[in-house]
């Protein structure tokens, strides 16, 4: 078992002893013997632990700051930032060594059902109930992605998806209509031969994307196929087995290493930045990206003189199934907070999602807003219309049916997955046969995800 795997376990076991020190579970918000944070004011103070820098670092901390006003001597967030992703749960989980975990914690997708198991949170469910929030305007395939067994564990905040972008001028260029993306993995491949250099194409390559897992477990999703089993997670039953070496994911992977032996495609690598900047330097035809990055491509292409088009994540076969969000979600800790306390980080959770602010958020950021009548404020369709590209992943969100499928897989050891889906990508490039490589990962990973579940069951 890898280090990383040894030490999620490790401190899994030890959130087990600190649950009954916190007096709560993982359903319960009850610490009131524990004394609440006060700023000068008499505020109650939440730390607010996130992962977002940057522009998007500047409009939330906008947002941190308008709450703050508007709840001035009541309620006081700080905004810390902890790192990216990987960083920041690992900076959670030893938070909750020590019992010095925020009240508020924003973590990226795959580290979901380990949030849900530590026994560390209160589920977003419980303050839905307790107030009868209205859930109904929540975007229900990103809501779908944080809810398993009908309770939603955390509420969504900042969500993206992964698109086709295109440079339209080289389409133009190699005869290929710059209005029309490919929509399947076939259409894709016929493209990036036109358009590679290999061919007396205009571009160095047609086709060139990051080494990423996620990309797998996205194509797996948009064949209406699961990645790990039983039924992605989302049922009773917790995942006993990953199943990304199937049909789908050997398809796709051929398919890819069938584009990079020819030479239409590129190989720039496991870095995601190294793969956004080849296709910001106008010579790569087309890519596969996540939304969150859609404004600085197209500043970056703007910049260069060529225009950027989106289109759908190609999939083997047009079908009614589609990929599964990402991004991150905001969680709520129990581990020595009050009920006071978890209640004020409520209220701004609350706020955060209101239409307004999720349209705010939409067109600072290039998130998707998680509300659905955030696409109704004038700010949004203004916005959507002068920039049409971020229209299609909006569509694409909407046009996807949620299903197992669409959900994604719900393990705690998904970082583990992703991580070894990538070695697998890697073999598969250097001449590893393909369902080889995949099942080979498959097998090493049941060894962690069976430590990962006799964890839970000795608690």
């Amino acid at each position: 078992m890898n280090k990383i795997a040894t030490r999620a376990i490790a401190i899994i076991a030890a959130v087990g002893s600190m649950v009954s020190l916190a007096a709560c579970g993982s359903d319960t918000a009850s610490n009131a013997n524990v004394p609440t944070p006060k700023e000068s004011d008499g505020s109650v103070t939440v730390n607010f632990w996130h992962s977002m820098s940057g522009t998007n670092g500047q409009v939330l901390d906008k947002m941190i700051n308008e709450f703050n006003a508007q709840n001035k001597g009541k309620i006081t967030v700080k905004g810390l930032y902890q790192g990216k992703y990987d960083e920041a749960i690992t900076k959670y989980k030893s938070a909750v060594q020590s019992q010095s975990t925020p009240t508020l914690m924003q973590i990226y997708d795959i580290g979901s059902r380990f949030m849900m198991d530590s026994g560390t949170v209160t589920p977003m469910q419980n303050f839905i109930d307790k107030d009868k929030y209205d859930t109904s305007d929540l975007q229900p395939n990103v809501a779908g992605y944080y809810t398993v067994n009908g309770k939603l564990y955390s509420m969504p905040f900042n969500t993206s998806m992964p698109v086709l972008y295109y440079n339209k001028t080289l389409f133009e260029k190699a005869g290929l209509d710059p209005n029309k993306a490919p929509e399947t993995l076939d259409e894709v491949k016929a493209a990036a031969e036109k358009l590679s250099e290999k061919n007396g194409g205009p571009a160095q390559y047609g086709f060139n994307a990051a080494v990423y897992g996620w990309y797998l477990e996205q194509e797996i999703a948009a064949s209406g196929e699961q990645y790990c089993g039983p039924d992605n997670g989302r049922g009773k039953d917790r995942v006993s087995k990953f199943d990304f070496d199937n049909d789908a994911a050997v398809t796709f992977m051929k398919w890819w290493k069938d584009m990079v032996d020819s030479g239409v495609s590129g190989n720039t690598g496991s870095d995601t930045t190294a793969a956004i900047n080849a296709f910001e330097t106008g010579n790569i035809g087309i890519t596969i990206e996540s939304t969150a990055d859609l404004a600085g491509v197209m500043d970056a292409a703007k910049q260069k003189g060529f225009e950027v088009g989106v289109g759908n994540y190609p999939k083997i076969k047009k079908n009614n199934s589609g990929p599964i969000v990402g991004g991150g979600s905001l969680w709520i800790s129990n581990v020595k907070h009050s009920d006071e306390e978890q209640q004020a980080a409520w209220q701004f959770v609350k706020f955060l999602s209101d239409p307004k602010r999720q349209a705010e958020w939409h067109t600072g950021t290039g998130y998707f807003p998680t509300s659905k009548k955030a696409l109704e404020e004038p700010a949004d369709a203004q916005w959507r219309q002068q920039y049409p590209q971020f229209d299609v992943a909006v569509k694409q969100l909407q046009n996807t049916k949620l299903t197992p499928a669409t959900q994604g897989c719900s393990a705690g050891v998904m970082p583990q997955a992703r991580k070894g889906v990538e070695k697998a990508v890697e073999q598969i490039f250097e001449g590893t046969d393909p369902k080889k490589a995949l099942s080979d990962q498959v097998k090493a990973l049941q060894t962690d995800l069976d430590d990962y579940n006799n964890s839970l069951s000795q608690k």
